[in-house]
């Protein structure tokens, strides 16, 4: 295993040490991770090797056993943790898009800036209508969820946490339920993103897009972050895990 995150300094999120157990399930077994600001971590590995987990914790979506999470200079893991401030510094998009049936899309998008930075309802709309510029998506505005394509509708998630103007973006297996040409639309999104410097952590299975876009490789083996490093991690794996794991995805 080569645990040595990189430098810190600078970093937006930093694991130290993190556990985490699912009743007698360890699913995190001493993670330490370094996301960069203005870079894109993408977390790999296996089904069941804690990826999924550790970015739930990241959001305190889950709270962890013992070792420390800070994001953007703020400790998760404190029990009196300020979560309203922490998910305006956090942006998540998981694989369901859970957007609300009876709303138009840009309702969709206002809600929450409506509800956490009491935005006034004007101002979250013209805001709604620049987040789907960004997405592909300003021809929607009106229209419904079910009127969507999924990979629209994944778009349309993605919209809705950047009207909270986040620091950081995460984003859980977002293209995993999507066909391959909806996959793409998603991709080409946060790819667009990414060269805008969005600060970004994202567990994903599409390897060609991580080693076109990430800054950094996280590849998570038995609960632990087993080898971090550059996208030439993927092409010289320094642990066997690591390098089976490469073969069985070619």
């Amino acid at each position: 295993m080569t645990n040595t995150p990189m430098d810190s300094n600078g970093a937006a999120v930093v694991l130290r040490d993190v556990h985490k157990s699912f009743g007698a399930n360890k699913v995190l077994a001493g993670v330490n991770l370094d996301a960069q600001r203005g870079q894109v971590t993408a977390i790999i590995g296996r089904s069941g090797s804690g990826k999924s987990t550790a970015l739930r914790c990241i959001d305190r979506l889950e709270k962890v056993d013992s070792g420390q999470i800070t994001v953007c200079g703020r400790r998760v893991d404190d029990p009196a943790v300020d979560l309203k401030a922490l998910r305006l510094d956090l942006g998540i998009v998981f694989q369901s898009y859970n957007l609300f049936p009876h709303l138009t899309i840009e309702e969709n998008i206002m809600l929450a800036p409506r509800a956490a930075k009491r935005m006034v309802k004007a101002q979250a709309r013209t805001l709604a209508h620049e987040v789907l510029a960004r997405v592909g998506l300003s021809e929607k505005a009106v229209a419904y969820p079910e009127q969507l394509s999924g990979g629209q509708q994944q778009r349309v998630a993605i919209a809705r946490s950047l009207a909270m103007q986040p620091k950081v973006m995460l984003f859980d297996e977002v293209t995993s339920a999507l066909d391959p040409e909806l996959r793409g639309e998603v991709l080409k999104v946060i790819e667009e993103l990414a060269a805008g410097g969005m600060t970004m952590v994202m567990v994903t299975h599409e390897m060609a897009f991580a080693r076109r876009v990430a800054d950094q490789i996280v590849f998570m083996h038995a609960g632990r972050a087993w080898e971090c490093g550059t996208t030439d991690i993927l092409n010289s794996p320094q642990t066997p895990e690591l390098k089976r794991f490469i073969q069985s995805d070619l």
